[in-house]
């Protein structure tokens, strides 16, 4: 099966052309940018970083970054297709992939985590950026085991060069 998408005409393309796979790779990196960046800082305010920033002013990061991952899902899967047989035997791709999807859960529980823990109005909006908020010690540790995850796939993805 892979050997066969290895063979399609869009791989060939990816892997052949002189500027297909750089430039997938520079949306790769754009994404992955817009996604870690983001949720990396959001997880780091949730561990008490950056205090003079309300967690709820994340919220409508979130749609970007979903955006950066829909990028990147894309960009990954066109450049999937042109090593597909060594991607899929590769253990830090792998690992990357991992680490993705549970980072992606994550994110989607923290976010319903903020909606609910801070809600706020937009007529409260001025007074919540003054307030003391509470983090529930369990988003935190999520927050944290996000922010690892945002890591390993990072150092797992480069990696895949290497191992």
């Amino acid at each position: 099966m892979f050997l066969r998408l290895e063979s399609s005409s869009i791989a060939m393309w990816v892997a052949e052309s002189l500027w297909a796979y750089p430039i997938l790779l520079a949306i790769h990196i754009v994404g992955l940018a817009i996604v870690v960046g983001i949720f990396s800082m959001r997880d780091l305010r949730l561990l008490g970083m950056f205090p003079g920033i309300h967690p709820a002013a994340f919220l409508p990061l979130s749609k970007m970054a979903w955006i950066g991952f829909i990028i990147n899902a894309i960009s990954g899967i066109l450049l999937f297709t042109s090593q597909a047989v060594t991607f899929v035997g590769n253990v830090p791709f792998l690992l990357k992939i991992a680490a993705i999807i549970a980072g992606m859960v994550l994110a989607g529980i923290i976010q319903s985590r903020l909606r609910g823990e801070l809600a706020i109005d937009s007529a409260s909006a001025a007074e919540a950026n003054n307030a003391d908020y509470a983090i529930s010690d369990s988003t935190k540790y999520i927050a944290l085991v996000s922010l690892l995850l945002w890591m390993a796939a990072i150092v797992a993805g480069r990696l895949i060069a290497y191992i």
